[in-house]
């Protein structure tokens, strides 16, 4: 979620929504323990992480939505160094550094939110230190949010909160510019009246691209078809009130999900149902996006919704995959 000034009655519409109730516990639940905020950021200058990639040293990539920038912060909390930063948009304001996904070279890609057709669209971030280049344009009213790459295919992934549609995109081999394609539409994905903030996170598992959508608290599940086209849209969870981004805990469907505006990390069963693992009182201040490497959680909190004291900061836990 972001602060974005389309959003402004985002926090209004979802408070006055109500909670549905935890599905029952499960003997084979990971766990979720030993939970440690690592590092703490400075919400007036901007740094609000909003989108997590992982490095092969356990290193972690943020997203400073705000300040337009990626920073790495290390696995014991160093930092945050800067990697690059985004060209500077001001008209129309509020320009959003949102999604990014790393290539195993290095490389990064990530989601610009601009309104401006010059800047609006996918960028990449190559590992030799040039300046960062867009290299999929998204229309001018398009959100890009959640981002994924299929590196086999060579294709980029990207949900777009405000179209409520899932873009697809070649990596271009060069410095060319694309246009980015539709590839899944669907009322599921959409926003709402009350909420305008539709498909929001975006994973790719199991042969299926994978979207939370905020404003209908739920999570879905779209299929790859023949050619690597989408299939029917499918919604695995409900009532995941204030859903972000979100993560896999191992290679079954069990998911741990952001709940931004609710301070909250859910964990999300095969079966749809719920519970929540982490909450405020571990450190969690707004949380946007997860991640998992082996048995370490991540997640990044951007206080976008405090309005006293915000704490935008990385916090860290441990994961343990039970079985039955």
């Amino acid at each position: 979620m972001s602060r974005h000034p389309r959003l402004a009655a985002v926090a209004v519409a979802v408070a006055a929504l109500t909670l549905l109730a935890a599905g029952p516990a499960s003997a084979g639940d990971p766990t979720v323990t030993d939970p440690r905020v690592v590092a703490h950021f400075d919400f007036a200058a901007g740094e609000t992480p909003e989108n997590i990639a992982l490095e092969p040293d356990g290193s972690a990539l943020l997203t400073f939505a705000s300040a337009h920038k990626v920073v790495r912060v290390g696995r014991n909390g160093s930092g945050p160094t800067d990697v690059a930063t985004l060209p500077t948009v001001t008209d129309p304001p509020g320009a959003l550094l949102t999604g990014i996904a790393r290539a195993h070279d290095g490389t990064l890609y990530v989601n610009y939110v601009t309104g401006t057709d010059e800047e609006n669209g996918i960028w990449r971030i190559r590992p030799d230190g040039s300046a960062p280049q867009r290299i999929v344009k998204v229309p001018v009213d398009g959100f890009p949010n959640g981002l994924a790459l299929d590196e086999r295919c060579r294709t980029l992934y990207a949900a777009d909160s405000a179209r409520g549609v899932v873009w697809s995109a070649r990596v271009p081999d060069g410095n060319e510019e694309v246009e980015a394609a539709v590839w899944a539409t669907g009322a599921a994905l959409r926003p709402t009246d009350e909420l305008p903030y539709g498909a929001n996170g975006l994973k790719l598992h199991d042969g299926a691209v994978w979207v939370s959508n905020s404003a209908h608290s739920t999570l879905l599940r779209i299929p790859f078809g023949k050619d690597r086209t989408a299939g029917p849209i499918q919604t695995r969870a409900t009532g995941i009130v204030g859903i972000d981004d979100f993560a896999f805990t191992g290679h079954g469907d069990t998911v741990l999900a952001a709940r931004v505006t609710a301070d909250k990390l859910e964990l999300v069963r095969p079966d749809g149902s719920h519970k929540t693992v982490l909450t405020a009182a571990d450190g969690l201040d707004g949380p946007t996006s997860v991640a998992v490497r082996a048995k370490s959680v991540y997640v990044p909190s951007a206080a976008y919704f405090t309005t006293q004291d915000p704490d935008p900061n990385l916090l860290l836990a441990r994961v343990s995959r039970n079985k039955l």
